[in-house]
C-alpha cells in the first residue's frame, strides 16, 4: 500500500543511501555504500566555492568500501569523503579501518557506535554503517543458505534469522511451516 497522498509542498533536500554487494572473483564480498545530500536551493557553505554549494552539487558524498567472508568478517575497510561542508572532514576517512578484523553480528551496531561514535568518527559514515551491515548480510544471505542449509534441514542449529522479527517467531506459521522442529510454544 502507499503512502497517503501528501499536502502541497516543496522538495528541499534528498539523502540518497545506496549500497551494493558484489561477490569477488576470489570468493569474497566487497559490501560499498554510498551516501550523498543534496539541496534544491544554493546552500550557504562557508569553507566551498565561494561561500555556496550550487544547487545539485552534493553537501556530503561519501561511500564505505568493506571486504567480508561469507561469515561477515570484516576482512578490510575503506572510507571516502569526496564532498563534505568542512575541509577537516575527510581527515577521519582513515579511522574506519578499525573495522578490520569486527564481525557483522549481533551487537554489531552498538561496537561501532562504540568505536566511531561523536568526535571518534563521521555521523554521516556511521548511519551508512547499518545499511552496509543490512547489505552485507543480504548479499551474503544465498551462498549461507547454500552452505548451510544441510545444518537446518537436519535440525543442527536453527536458522539465523529465527526470532529475528514478527514472521520468524519460533512459534508463527512460517517457522512452522518451514522449520517445525525448530517450532517452540508460547506459555
Amino acid at each position: 500500500m502507499p503512502l497517503s497522498q501528501p499536502v502541497s509542498r516543496s522538495l528541499q533536500h534528498t539523502r540518497e543511501v545506496i549500497c551494493q554487494g558484489y561477490l569477488r572473483d576470489d570468493g569474497l564480498w566487497d559490501i560499498e555504500g554510498h551516501l550523498t545530500d543534496t539541496k534544491t536551493f544554493r546552500m550557504r557553505c562557508i569553507e566551498r566555492n565561494d561561500g555556496y554549494i550550487p544547487v545539485g552539487e552534493p553537501l556530503h558524498g561519501m561511500a564505505l568500501r568493506i571486504t567480508v567472508d561469507l561469515d561477515l568478517n570484516i576482512l578490510d575497510a575503506e572510507a571516502s569523503m569526496d564532498f563534505t561542508p568542512f575541509d577537516l572532514c575527510p581527515s577521519i576517512a582513515d579511522a574506519y579501518r578499525q573495522l578490520i578484523g569486527l564481525k557483522i553480528e549481533s551487537g554489531f551496531t552498538k561496537k561501532t557506535r562504540s568505536l566511531f561514535g561523536g568526535v571518534q568518527g563521521c555521523t554521516h559514515l556511521v548511519e551508512l554503517l547499518g545499511p552496509l551491515a543490512t547489505t552485507a548480510y543480504q548479499a551474503t544471505h544465498q551462498a549461507r543458505q547454500d552452505r548451510d542449509k544441510g545444518n537446518w534441514d537436519a535440525g543442527a542449529e536453527p536458522p539465523p534469522l529465527l526470532n529475528s522479527c514478527h514472521t520468524f517467531d519460533s512459534s508463527g506459521p512460517v517457522v512452522q511451516k518451514y522449520w517445525p522442529h525448530f517450532v517452540s510454544s508460547k506459555e
